[in-house]
């Protein structure tokens, strides 16, 4: 088995997003290529990986990151929670994709008709919250249903939107490590919401060198 060459490392936000975003369209457009998905790749992986983005998404089944976005096996180094909810597993997740595999690149993706975004507004309706570990999800949700509200959004996907802007954010206020590197312009962190219908993701937030930064 001859292993299939690996190209060199992105180290471009820009062109990081590109090559994201491409595999997207291709999804989309149901013409998807299935990159890096054969032996020779597994192979050629085997000693070390380099992947070009840290995906950090909603858990959804339906959010498959190499799926959807039509990527292989050592592109993406993904972190997922329920409502891509932050804790510091997840920072030390999203921290080691970027300062030791070197990712230019940190996406956030959300998507419309999100359960824990649903779950936030029904116990801020019911005035109930949830019980075992689900109720710490509800709870790390609830500040972003809370902002929407407050500047007078009440569709929900809107809200998933506003979720999606507030985890770009606190991403780079919390981590030191990230935030370093956004400011340095190595480094970009991007917000993505994903409609399930039909498969598209659109860029809703941005931090660092992308078109559309904030």
């Amino acid at each position: 088995m001859i292993p299939t060459p690996i190209s060199d490392p992105i180290s471009d936000p820009r062109e990081a997003l590109r090559m994201l975003m491409e595999g997207n369209a291709r999804f989309v457009a149901s013409n998807p290529e299935h990159p890096n998905q054969d032996a020779g790749r597994r192979a050629a992986l085997a000693p070390a990986q380099r992947p070009f983005a840290v995906l950090f998404g909603c858990s959804d089944s339906r959010l498959a990151a190499e799926i959807i976005f039509d990527q292989g096996l050592g592109d993406l180094f993904v972190v997922r929670t329920a409502g891509h909810v932050t804790g510091a597993e997840a920072l030390g997740s999203i921290e080691y994709g970027v300062s030791v595999l070197e990712c230019p690149l940190v996406v956030v993706l959300g998507h419309d008709s999100c359960g824990a975004v649903a779950a936030a507004l029904d116990s801020l309706e019911q005035g109930q919250l949830p019980g075992g570990f689900v109720r710490d999800v509800v709870e790390r949700v609830t500040p972003s249903v809370l902002s929407a509200k407050a500047a007078g959004i009440e569709d929900r996907d809107a809200i998933v939107d506003v979720h999606i802007r507030q985890t770009v954010d606190l991403l780079v206020e919390r981590s030191q490590a990230l935030a370093s590197k956004v400011a340095e312009g190595k480094v970009a962190v991007v917000g993505l919401s994903y409609r399930l219908l039909d498969g598209q993701a659109r860029q809703v937030a941005a931090h660092g060198p992308v078109d559309g930064a904030a």
